[in-house]
């Protein structure tokens, strides 16, 4: 089964082309049930020569991306784990859009390696896929803080984040039939925290409402100076920002 959510960032973000190239920079949900001949041509087809998988290994199956590895395609795991005891805190009193973006941003602080090692990632040669487990969250921060490391405008990364949305209901229902919860019936949607205890999933974060982002990308401008400077406070060096910069950044206007 192709990928669900999958797409080009560049053709919401930067229609353009003023700021990202093309075919450089991909999201998705996770594949289901697995990789197969169908995703390995679905990658193929756009030049994905790497994908970086940012869940947490309690997440994931060992055929997951098997087809994808044996047909050379790199496999990098950056797990961000969002059941941290801080983030679960979080989580349980979560009700806006805007506590969402918040979370976000907690997210992003916790997980500094991960971080790192997905930009470094996303600097290797041909296109990159970043996907979580519905595209959305992790994916959707770490998207974003690729772009603005680009200089690609809010509005157009909130509008990129947004698109989720439209993918939602196919998401929920391969979660649920993988994970055999409903996680589809916001109210029904448990996870499992650092303490073992059950939490109800909270109604935001099973939307992709462009306040998140917004809030999201608002706290990373003024409490960490953006990207630029976000990326190098969580262990990115300059080359890596300058090989990803190289690759990724659309060329200059001819004048």
């Amino acid at each position: 089964m192709p990928l669900v959510n999958f797409r080009d960032s560049a053709v919401l973000s930067d229609p353009e082309g003023l700021r990202i190239r093309p075919g450089v920079l991909y999201r998705s949900a996770q594949p289901y049930p697995a990789a197969d001949e169908a995703v390995v041509a679905q990658l193929r087809a756009c030049d994905i020569r790497t994908v970086v998988d940012l869940r947490d290994p309690r997440e994931t199956h060992p055929a997951d991306w098997a087809a994808a590895e044996a047909a050379g395609i790199a496999v990098v795991a950056a797990p961000v784990n969002p059941a941290t005891e801080a983030l679960t805190a979080h989580m349980s009193t979560m009700t806006t859009a805007a506590d969402l973006g918040e979370f976000y941003v907690l997210l992003a602080e916790s997980a500094p390696e991960a971080v790192a090692a997905a930009v470094e990632a996303a600097a290797r040669p041909g296109a990159v896929l970043l996907h979580c487990a519905a595209g959305k969250d992790r994916t959707g921060l770490l998207t974003a803080l690729l772009l603005d490391l680009l200089d690609v405008p809010v509005e157009r990364i909130v509008a990129d984040y947004a698109r989720t949305a439209d993918a939602l209901p196919q998401i929920f229902a391969n979660l649920a039939e993988r994970h055999r919860t409903a996680l589809n019936r916001p109210g029904s949607s448990r996870v499992t925290g650092p303490d073992g205890r059950h939490l109800t999933i909270p109604a935001p974060l099973l939307e992709a409402p462009a306040e998140a982002m917004s809030v999201f990308l608002h706290r990373v401008r003024t409490h960490h100076g953006g990207a630029a400077a976000f990326l190098p406070a969580c262990g990115v060096d300059a080359a890596t920002l300058g090989a990803f910069r190289a690759k990724a950044a659309a060329p200059a206007p001819a004048v």
